[in-house]
């Protein structure tokens, strides 16, 4: 069974509707191709790109650690990340 909604197609009559709505709609023009092509996104899609990506990784921690920090709220890796930061100013690896 699929989960997608299925699409309700509007009749020719709905869709003549549809179509002179916009017509009548003084704030509507179509854009002519020229102008088209000469478009331009107005701003990147998603979030911007961090200076630092992140790294993803799959890690195992004992789950009374990670209840404590999820404790915490919104934010938790967060603030686990950055307390392995800390770790890692005081304690030198060998």
């Amino acid at each position: 069974m699929s989960n997608k909604p299925k699409i309700i197609m509007p009749t020719d009559e709905e869709d003549a509707a549809i179509n002179r709505g916009i017509a009548a709609d003084p704030d509507t023009y179509e854009v002519p191709g020229e102008d088209f092509k000469k478009m331009k996104r107005l701003g990147a899609r998603g979030r911007p790109r961090a200076e630092t990506p992140k790294v993803q990784l799959t890690v195992r921690y004992d789950a009374d650690i990670v209840d404590k920090f999820k404790a915490t709220g919104d934010g938790w890796q967060t603030r686990m990340n950055d307390a392995l930061r800390d770790w890692l100013q005081t304690h030198r690896l060998a």
